[in-house]
């Protein structure tokens, strides 16, 4: 059961990772420091999906649940719990494009929020 709960909670942080790098720079609208996490966190995700970097999460919950029985997850997080589910098999590059376009939003929306305050700053 210990192993079984320790592959949910990697799958849980998964997720978080997941909708943090998508939806993340929205968050430096309110609060700019938060920029940074993001950059970082976009960063690791553009590597894994166009360097192969491994990611420990995967390792880990791999790990736990050949431990519990299972077997380790066919293809990796994204193949295993969101292709074929959130988007179709066939659209993996499409939905790349669309989690690449939100992150791009959200950090050119973040320039201009700033750019905006900093003005209003510059006048006051």
């Amino acid at each position: 059961m210990g192993y079984r709960l320790i592959a949910d909670i990697a799958m849980l942080l998964h997720f978080a990772f997941l909708i943090y790098v998508m939806f993340g720079g929205f968050l430096a609208w309110r609060r700019p420091v938060l920029f940074w996490p993001h950059l970082g966190f976009a960063a690791y995700a553009l590597g894994i999906v166009t360097v192969g970097w491994t990611c420990p999460l995967t390792t880990l919950e791999d790990w736990a649940r050949v431990r519990s029985g299972g077997g380790p997850l066919r293809g990796g997080f994204i193949d295993y719990y969101l292709t074929g589910v959130i988007y179709p098999a066939d659209q993996v590059i499409t939905a790349r494009f669309v989690m690449a376009a939100v992150v791009a939003v959200s950090w050119a929306g973040a320039l201009v929020l700033w750019r905006r305050r900093r003005a209003r700053v510059k006048k006051a």
